[in-house]
């Protein structure tokens, strides 16, 4: 292999590399408020929870369906549900970033006598904050 020749793949691999790295930091600013709400949740943190999201965040229960607009709402929401389940829990099973969507699969307790279940979240972020939240269940009619 001449000099030339690593040279040339050299610097391709330096730029391939660059590429990754930005990628990855684009990757940790979108992650960031999905992450945040989702410590928020974890401690019943009604305040950390809605710091992830915008004042105008749509939240659909299903696609193209929506259930409710604002920060205000969803802090009456959830900071009602924090107030009564003191046993939430969300874990995530598998994740994935594609652009500025984050989709979690997740495992919920609501309470520590019923088992875990499924949910399917998908967050749209920009200017790393939440701005839309669709719920997708999954099907249980097997």
């Amino acid at each position: 292999m001449s000099l030339k020749s690593v040279l040339c793949l050299c610097a391709s691999l330096l730029i391939c590399l660059s590429i990754q790295a930005q990628d990855t930091k684009k990757q940790d600013h979108v992650l960031e408020p999905v992450m945040l709400q989702l410590k928020g949740y974890n401690n019943r943190d009604i305040e950390t929870f809605a710091a992830a999201f915008s004042d105008t965040v749509k939240v659909f229960r299903q696609p193209g369906v929506l259930s409710y607009q604002g920060k205000e709402e969803l802090k009456k929401r959830y900071g009602q549900m924090f107030a009564n389940t003191p046993d939430l829990n969300c874990e995530v099973v598998n994740r994935i970033v594609a652009g500025n969507v984050v989709i979690d699969h997740e495992k919920v307790r609501r309470s520590k006598d019923q088992p875990r279940f499924d949910a399917i979240a998908v967050y749209r972020v920009q200017n790393n904050i939440i701005v839309e939240v669709t719920f997708i269940s999954p099907d249980t009619t097997k």
